[in-house]
């Protein structure tokens, strides 16, 4: 977890912001009960999550595909090639749609906008080294090198809404 109190405080504000205004089938799905609070997020969504992630195209039709998901300082990142389908998309339109679901028993989806990240810049000194936390170990050294010479871009969702969905196997 690298969630800061301060990131912890503005997540909860998001997910009883996005609460707020849901519409009514959703809430009778999302029963408090169900919901995860803030640090429950942050708990559960440590290392790689995978996520749908969608994008629009030039003509508006939706584009989903997976992605990996890293939640750093309350906030979804992703990754993928410079010049992919997925970020020629997001450089012209930045919103997008995203969904964790494992499985039935949990789900986080948020929607807002992808914002560039620099992977070399000192702000993202605490990401740069979670993904070689994460990636290091399941690819090797092989994968840092790579990373750092001509490796993925990434994006943070600057989410305007999430929910999270959680009801335990019986």
């Amino acid at each position: 977890m690298h969630e800061s109190p301060e990131d912890i405080a503005a997540l909860q504000d998001l997910l009883d912001r996005s609460y707020a205004t849901a519409g009514a089938h959703l809430l009778r799905i999302h029963t408090p009960e169900r919901r995860l609070d803030a640090q429950q997020v942050a708990d559960r969504l440590t290392g790689m999550r995978l996520l749908a992630l969608a994008t629009v195209t030039s003509d508006g039709r939706p584009i989903v595909g997976p992605v990996d998901g890293i939640f750093y300082r309350g906030a979804f990142h992703f990754g993928s090639a410079p010049d992919s389908l997925r970020f020629k998309h997001i450089r012209a339109r930045p919103p997008v749609s995203a969904t964790h679901l494992p499985g039935e028993e949990l789900s986080v989806t948020v929607h807002g906008r992808a914002i560039p990240v620099d992977i070399g810049s000192d702000e993202a000194a605490g990401f740069r080294q979670t993904l070689l936390d994460i990636y290091v170990p399941r690819y090797g050294p092989e994968w840092e090198k790579d990373f750092l010479d001509s490796g993925p871009v990434y994006a943070r969702i600057e989410a305007e809404r999430m929910f999270t969905f959680w009801m335990p196997a019986t």
